[in-house]
């Protein structure tokens, strides 16, 4: 709750972008082995903290109207696999992986995509990294409008003519 905080504190004060890197020593990868929790106590370590942090940084930003000046995008590496292991842990998914987007002009209160009734396969278009960053990035510039230097690498000019995630109302 404290780096969110302190990211809002930055935002007001003129900063235009801010990372928190919230990794909580390593709890997120609850494989239920030698050096990680299981699902159950990962998420009890871990999940009401995130939960009640970003829960308050949502009613902070809307109580001073910054949610159009504020993006909140919280979102790991990858997914998680849809069933538990054998000790009660989840491995690494790459096939689907749950996003929030926060503010930042978008209408909220929706769910984009779908999966499988086991959560493990898209169902829906799917949507990549790329997505994501053409996402942020046209809440911040107009590309129709960027000018580039001459011989811009062609991952920044790529990004640019990439969509963004259908049905958030981004341009």
């Amino acid at each position: 709750g404290k780096l969110l905080l302190q990211a809002r504190r930055l935002c007001e004060a003129g900063c235009g972008y801010v990372t928190i890197h919230a990794s909580y020593a390593g709890v997120w990868d609850m494989h239920a082995d030698q050096n990680n929790l299981n699902m159950h106590d990962g998420m009890e370590a871990v999940g009401y903290s995130f939960d009640h942090a970003v829960s308050a940084f949502i009613e902070d930003c809307e109580a001073r109207g910054l949610s159009d000046k504020i993006m909140l995008v919280c979102c790991g590496e990858m997914g998680r696999t849809p069933k538990l292991n054998e000790r009660g842990g989840r491995d690494h998914w790459a096939r689907l992986a749950p996003l929030m987007i926060y503010g930042g002009g978008i209408d909220g209160g929706r769910v984009i995509g779908k999966s499988d009734r086991l959560g493990g396969e898209p169902i829906t278009d799917a949507y990549n990294p790329r997505h994501l960053i053409s996402s942020i990035l046209r809440t911040v510039i107009d590309p129709g409008q960027l000018r580039l230097i001459p011989n811009a690498p062609k991952e920044v000019t790529e990004l640019l003519d990439h969509p963004p995630i259908a049905g958030l109302g981004i341009g």
